[in-house]
């Protein structure tokens, strides 16, 4: 039986993922979980398995902005509860 994560991206994450889109000098990282953060905002979409890993490799590293954490932290928590 899978464990369905319910949790979507608040209003406010989504804003901030839209201004990182919109911004050509956003790093690749922030542009990805930026979309994946967005992809789950009002929908009943779960992180991949993919985007789990980017986002703990983002947690663990001193050389992300917090930007770029917050979004990870927000990708990660909406993660399959089963992984």
């Amino acid at each position: 039986m899978s464990s369905k994560n319910t949790k979507q991206t608040s209003s406010k994450v989504a804003s901030v993922a839209a201004e990182v889109l919109n911004n050509p000098n956003s790093s690749k990282t922030a542009q990805k979980l930026a979309g994946s953060a967005l992809s789950q905002s009002g929908s009943g979409n779960q992180t991949g398995a993919k985007m789990e890993t980017l986002a703990s490799t983002v947690l663990s590293s001193s050389k992300y902005n917090k930007t770029t954490k917050k979004l990870a932290a927000t990708v990660l928590s909406q993660s399959n509860k089963e992984r």
